[in-house]
């Protein structure tokens, strides 16, 4: 499906309840109206959703992050996306800046489900035919569609950030707060032109980790910590508590998805770090902007790559480094 890369009369946005304000700030960056919607409870709190604007033979892209309360924005999604398919548009992309239910990607013990599975499984009977999202827990997710997955990355916005404050080279450490994000802070290392180190830890129970050792230099006088999520903070901060105590004087934290779950903001703040950047794939609320925590937006990132979608040019080239951000 080719299209006229500088026409966007059939290029449609369409949000959910859960990002709004992304969403909207994607639509100026592309100079198209989003798509009037209406999403509605019947007394039981059942939801009900009506397209308000014809898409008919149109592009449409949906931009919802599966984020707190996760039922109900996927739940949300998903008659959003079955409203689309009644509606007759020529394509359906859905846009999920953070996609909920990924930490079980994989049985670890007998009789667990597999909900990344699981929410691939409801999106394709829901009518996608492709979907955009950033920074998966794990990449091995796109196997679990049989549709086109655009698999975007938050971290050269991060590195370029830390580049922009004079922080990087050998004079910094990237960290990984766990062996399963190796391959991730090293590109990122790799963009800052640092070294590595790991923190090896082990998982007691599904929220409670314990800090092991680190693996690696850690001689320098900052450390910056990179995952794709923080939920409860506890990794982040017995990470940094185990930094400090192997001499590292100050502490950087960012990641893509602010889960910041009860009480997380308030842990970071407390603990030894002097700054964790995020991005606003999910959006913060009042009671998780606190001082330390900085925001960066996803959206021009987002943008170009719908834009690219919708004219049918390589997603892919947005990484490399003659992109002009």
């Amino acid at each position: 499906m080719r299209h006229d890369p500088g026409h966007v009369d059939d290029l449609r946005i369409i949000t959910g309840s859960a990002n709004p304000a992304l969403a909207a700030d994607i639509a100026a960056r592309l100079n198209v109206n989003l798509t009037s919607l209406r999403i509605s409870r019947f007394a039981d709190q059942e939801i009900h959703v009506l397209i308000n604007e014809s898409v008919r033979g149109d592009d449409v892209f949906v931009i919802q992050p599966t984020c707190t309360p996760a039922s109900e924005n996927l739940m949300e999604l998903l008659i959003i996306l079955d409203a689309l398919k009644r509606a007759s548009p020529q394509r359906v992309t859905a846009v999920i800046p953070y996609y909920g239910y990924a930490r079980q990607e994989r049985k670890v013990k007998p009789r667990e489900p597999i909900t990344a599975k699981l929410i691939a499984d409801l999106l394709t009977v829901a009518g996608i035919n492709r979907l955009l999202t950033v920074d998966l827990h794990v990449q091995s997710i796109q196997g679990f569609f049989n549709c086109p997955v655009d698999h975007l990355l938050a971290g050269p916005l991060l590195a370029d950030h830390f580049l922009a404050r004079g922080l990087g080279g050998k004079e910094t450490v990237v960290v990984s707060p766990d062996v399963g994000g190796v391959a991730t802070a090293k590109a990122f290392a790799d963009r800052l032109h640092s070294p590595l180190a790991i923190i090896a830890k082990r998982r007691l129970e599904a929220n409670e980790v314990a800090v092991m050792e680190v693996i690696g230099e850690v001689e320098q006088e900052t450390a910056i910590m990179m995952d794709d999520m923080i939920d409860t903070g506890g990794s982040m901060v017995m990470a940094a508590e185990a930094l400090v105590k192997r001499g590292v004087k100050e502490i950087y934290v960012c990641a893509t998805h602010p889960v910041l779950s009860p009480g997380a903001a308030q842990r970071l703040e407390a603990a030894p770090i002097k700054e964790v950047i995020v991005t606003d794939t999910i959006p913060l609320p009042p009671e998780n902007r606190t001082p330390k925590i900085k925001v960066l937006s996803v959206a021009l990132l987002l943008a170009e790559a719908i834009r690219r979608v919708h004219s049918d040019t390589s997603v892919s080239a947005l990484f490399e480094p003659t992109w002009d951000k």
